[in-house]
């Protein structure tokens, strides 16, 4: 009889995550389980601590409790080694704008290891990939705010990481860039990485994502397969009705008259 296989190790697992900012609670207690190979959307209202659980969940916020693995590594206790195989895209984190667009990926690819002999390889594809290489030149301060985006991502991508976690990756980016990067993370996954995305476009979760988790308050209000979470309804009405807040009425009054 041939053994069963090992159960494939998450390629992120959040144990107890919590992080207060004086006296509000940012993230209360936070368990969830990215699977290996998946496309995990991360949705919620604005406050809801997504951004909070990403920056503890990739070793850039200290949480106050709880425990990170990523492909089993533990992010606080083994950070360097657990950051070697994350790729981030966080928000608000500052770029060394004074570089280049070319600049940048190449120091980025240097503080990871990637051997030199490869630097300029990967950095023609990422430029291309994300329509950069007329601006490869041009300093990281004169890029739009969809240029910057892209650059970014670049960076999270530069050293092939097994996990990527994307804050809001299509913020301001346009179109045509849009369906060239989904394409890009949809051959990403199909190969074995793993993609966490935070967004607040429903459609986009619902049409990328195999997995979905719905955040409020800090607080987990479900998680699994988008099919689950849904529930028969779209992403959209599924959410709204797990996080509420939803005003039925037209406005005031005052602003229907003209």
């Amino acid at each position: 009889m041939t053994p069963p296989s090992p159960p494939s190790v998450p390629a992120l697992q959040v144990r107890g995550l919590a992080k207060r900012f004086g006296q509000k609670q940012a993230v209360a207690g936070i368990d969830l389980d990215v699977p290996s190979g998946s496309f995990y959307g991360l949705v919620g209202p604005n406050g809801a601590g997504k951004t909070t659980t990403l920056s503890m969940a990739t070793g850039l916020l200290r949480p106050d409790a709880g425990q990170v693995l990523v492909h089993g590594t533990d992010v606080w206790a083994h950070p360097v080694r657990a950051k070697r195989i994350i790729g981030n895209l966080a928000d608000g984190v500052r770029l060394f704008d004074r570089l280049t667009g070319a600049q940048l990926l190449t120091y980025t690819a240097m503080m990871f290891g990637i051997p030199r002999g490869q630097i300029a390889q990967r950095t023609a594809d990422l430029l291309a990939m994300m329509d950069l290489g007329e601006a490869a030149g041009t300093i990281v301060a004169d890029y739009s705010a969809g240029m910057t985006k892209k650059i970014a991502l670049a960076c999270a991508l530069v050293h092939a990481p097994r996990l990527l976690v994307l804050d809001e990756p299509f913020e301001s980016v346009d179109p045509v860039s849009a369906a060239n990067i989904e394409d890009v993370l949809r051959g990403y996954t199909a190969s074995g990485g793993s993609v966490i995305v935070s967004s607040h476009s429903m459609d986009l979760v619902q049409r990328m994502c195999d997995h979905v988790a719905v955040l409020a308050a800090g607080r987990v209000l479900a998680a699994g397969t988008v099919d689950q979470v849904r529930a028969g309804q779209s992403l959209q009405d599924r959410f709204i009705s797990l996080v509420g807040g939803r005003h039925t009425s037209g406005g005031p009054e005052w602003l229907r008259q003209f």
